[in-house]
């Protein structure tokens, strides 16, 4: 994903005052990977712009292109869950790429 990660902000910014870290592991169904990456690349613009957002990264595996890991830091779980219910979200998220998935795990993180 070829998008700027921070709009110019620092590590030390967005972890500054603590926050709720997201980590999301996805593996594409058998064919769906680029569809997959494409409908990621038109998300993350908007996502990295909520007002919530600290830091949102999405990757992509090297070794096994099916693969895709986010990294998300939100201020606290108001705006994790403003993020799920944004319309973006469930435009690209819910209604395209997750039924593409043949796997989805997601953890959640409070920052030390």
């Amino acid at each position: 994903m070829n998008q700027p990660a921070m709009n110019e902000r620092s590590i030390g910014e967005a972890t500054r005052g603590g926050g709720l870290l997201v980590v999301a592991q996805w593996e594409a169904k058998e064919g769906q990977a680029d569809t997959i990456a494409g409908i990621l690349r038109d998300f993350l613009p908007a996502a990295q712009s909520e007002p919530g957002v600290k830091l949102f990264l999405i990757s992509r595996a090297t070794d096994d292109p099916a693969q895709f890991l986010f990294y998300e830091l939100f201020r606290d779980e108001a705006a994790f869950k403003a993020h799920q219910e944004s319309a973006h979200f469930k435009a690209h998220i819910a209604g395209q790429a997750l039924p593409l998935l043949a796997k989805r795990e997601r953890k959640q993180y409070a920052l030390m």
